[in-house]
This record gives structure tokens, C-alpha cells and sequence, in this order.
């Protein structure tokens, strides 16, 4: 069993910063690729930021210049640096991890950490 666990989230003004993390625990042989998603209200879960095992890292437009996306390997932890935050940033932001726990890897996500952008 592989369980993820994201923190960091809360409430701030427009233009603030917040950094989320994620922890696997559990059985696990090797992470490969790490990412952050949101879901806002009424709308669909979208992707945020992604990072290989190798450190490459993607974005979309919406977020790129203004979040960074990093992973401790050792510490089987992704991180999301959120700058320059906006009102409709808020969403309950989720980590998923590719995990291999022995039989392939499968994709786990954390349960979800509340971000809400407001003055």
C-alpha cells in the first residue's frame, strides 16, 4: 500500500506565495514521474506541473513563469513553489505519483490541500 500525503495550502492575498509539498510512504521500489493538479469549483481537474525522475519539468501557460515544480528523490517528496498567486488559482491542488511497488508502477494521488487566493 502506497499512501501520498499533501500539505501546505491555505489562504492568501493576491500576489502571495505558498509552497506545497507531497510524501509517498508505504511499499515503494521507485517513483517515476510527479505531478501537481487543481480542481476548482465546478470545473475540471487539470494539470499544474510535472517533473520526471530525471528533473525535467513541464507546465501549462496558465502557470508557467509563476509556479516551479521540484522533487527530493531521497525524500520520495515533490514540491510546488507557487508565486505570484491569483484569485483563480484557488482550487484544492493534488499530488499523483507514478509508484512501483513490485508489480509495475501505478499511479496514487494525495488527497487533495485547499489553496484559496483572496484579499
Amino acid at each position: 500500500q502506497v499512501q501520498l500525503v499533501d500539505t501546505g495550502g491555505g489562504l492568501v492575498q493576491p500576489g502571495g506565495s505558498l509552497r506545497l509539498s507531497c510524501t509517498a510512504s508505504g511499499i515503494i521500489f521507485s517513483i517515476n514521474d510527479m505531478y501537481w493538479y487543481r480542481q476548482a469549483p465546478g470545473k475540471q481537474r487539470e494539470l499544474v506541473a510535472g517533473i520526471s525522475r530525471g528533473g525535467s519539468t513541464n507546465y501549462p501557460s496558465s502557470v508557467k513563469g509563476r509556479f516551479a515544480i521540484s522533487r527530493d528523490n531521497a525524500k520520495r517528496t515533490v514540491f510546488l513553489q507557487m508565486n505570484s498567486l491569483k484569485p483563480e488559482d484557488t482550487a484544492v491542488y493534488y499530488c499523483k505519483m507514478a509508484v512501483d511497488s513490485g508489480r509495475g508502477y501505478y499511479d496514487w494521488w494525495g488527497q487533495g490541500t485547499q489553496v484559496t487566493v483572496s484579499s
